[in-house]
């Protein structure tokens, strides 16, 4: 088979100099493990840049090699094949990126690379442009990366991007992660249909739409037998989950509640407006369902907002805030918020401040607006300077740090149960249902991955301290 005679269906297929210049001949089968092929058995590594979602989907990805018999390794080793699954949410993901692809070619000069994700759905020729990759696949066949995948005796694969019309992606394909963490990232939904300015997300995922429950429940139940404890409920916009007619979030969630094995579910992130009164009362009464709520604000200015296209304004989120709080008085609550979008001048910034510290929340994820290619913002008036975004940055992260400490020493000779996570440097560190980390005495690696009984006893050093209650 040859170049001009490879069936994908409606994807853009564009081949590069280099392979127009050669005629490779192109072989899809997938390598099948046997007891025989152990020396020549090929080695895989990836790298997820960014969110959640990324996470669930690299893991799934993963384990399709996995079964097709290549060794997954660490990425820090020397790979026949690294995976590099981005992200483009901000400017640093960008330059991230070709770092690790400079630093994937100093280990292992041989290497093929190949890039999924939302910069590759975005920017595939500019990836290719700026670095040494040998594959990039934008999101319509990122889960069927292995079909693209080759290794030939002689010279080297073509360079292919292939990828879709973001309007041509269709279906969600179901993802989670397993094994790199005490938790698991569950995927339920992909895309968004909400039109925020700043934002790229919808342009790399395509529109909203929703796994099957069912599909849902059986994968919870598959995470359960192995043993996790806690699964995070991740997508694009967890909030707008819908299947059907009579699926939203909140179903979803209570049939979830009832898988056997998993004793703790987290709510990735929910917008303002989607956070019902009776998401909040279910979650304040279910043993399963953690009482921690991350809840996107990206300003306190309703002039910002509207700029911004979110579907709420500044008194909404406070609403939502409060009905948390008095639902959940203990509960861990965040926040995103972005500095120095265009048209925030001093007074929008204060109005941000201001309604943060009136707020009782745990911490805050700052981000410094970055223009990013595409997006209606990008053309704004109003812009704001690199240095002040950087300062607006500092007092709103100096403000989470507070926000953080205030949280902490509320908890303080309060017994909390801690889902110990690690064993580093002479300490076991764990996560409460309210989304604090917390760091132990040394204990027996038996520990990790265990529910535990932790009474909090000290904050210092921006720490909170604990020991496992009875002894």
């Amino acid at each position: 088979m040859y170049l001009d005679e490879i069936p994908f269906q409606r994807s853009r297929i564009i081949y590069l100099q280099r392979a127009l210049h050669h005629n490779y001949s192109l072989s899809w089968s997938r390598p099948v493990y046997n007891s025989t092929m152990q020396k020549t058995r090929k080695k895989v590594a990836f790298h997820t840049l960014g969110c959640k979602l990324n996470y669930a989907e690299t893991s799934t990805i993963a384990r399709q090699f996995e079964s097709a018999g290549y060794e997954k390794i660490d990425f820090r080793e020397s790979a026949d094949l690294y995976v590099i699954n981005t992200c483009s949410v901000t400017e640093n993901a960008d330059r991230e990126f070709r770092k690790i692809v400079n630093r994937a070619k100093r280990q292992a000069p041989n290497s093929k690379i190949a890039v999924i994700g939302c910069y590759a759905q975005l920017r595939p020729e500019a990836i290719v442009e700026s670095s040494a990759v040998d594959l990039v696949l934008g999101a319509r066949e990122k889960f069927n990366l292995l079909d693209h995948i080759q290794f030939e005796e002689e010279g080297g694969s073509p360079l292919v991007i292939q990828d879709a019309q973001i309007d041509e992606i269709h279906g969600c394909v179901p993802a989670y992660s397993i094994g790199d963490r005490t938790r698991s990232f569950l995927k339920i939904q992909d895309g968004c249909d909400y039109p925020c300015t700043y934002c790229t997300i919808p342009m790399a995922r395509g529109k909203s739409r929703s796994l099957d429950p069912e599909i849902l429940v059986n994968q919870a139940r598959q995470i359960a037998s192995k043993g996790v404890k806690e699964i995070v409920l991740t997508g694009v916009n967890v909030g707008d989950y819908r299947y059907g007619k009579d699926n939203v979030l909140l179903d979803l969630i209570k049939r979830l509640d009832d898988v056997q094995g998993i004793e703790r579910i987290r709510i990735s992130s929910i917008e303002p407006n989607l956070l019902t009164n009776e998401i909040v009362q279910f979650v304040s009464q279910s043993t399963s369902v953690l009482p921690h709520f991350h809840i996107p604000l990206q300003s306190g200015s309703d002039k910002v907002l509207s700029l911004m296209k979110r579907r709420y304004g500044a008194a909404l989120f406070q609403d939502r805030v409060r009905a948390v709080r008095a639902a959940m008085p203990n509960a861990g609550i965040g926040v995103d918020v972005i500095v120095g979008f265009p048209g925030e001048g001093p007074a929008e910034f204060d109005q941000t401040k201001a309604l943060l510290a009136a707020l009782d929340i745990s911490y805050l994820h700052v981000f410094t607006y970055s223009e990013r290619p595409g997006t209606p913002a990008i053309n704004f008036p109003g812009k704001v300077e690199l240095p002040e975004r950087k300062r607006r940055n500092r007092i709103l992260s100096d403000l989470s740090k507070n926000m953080t400490q205030s949280f902490s020493l509320k908890q303080l000779n309060r017994t909390q149960k801690v889902l110990i996570e690690t064993l580093q440097n002479g300490q076991l560190t764990g996560m409460t249902e309210n989304y604090l980390k917390v760091y132990l005495p040394e204990g027996p690696p038996e520990l990790i991955n265990q529910i535990v009984d932790v009474e909090l006893i000290t904050y210092r050093d921006q720490r909170l301290h604990g020991i496992i209650s009875g002894k």
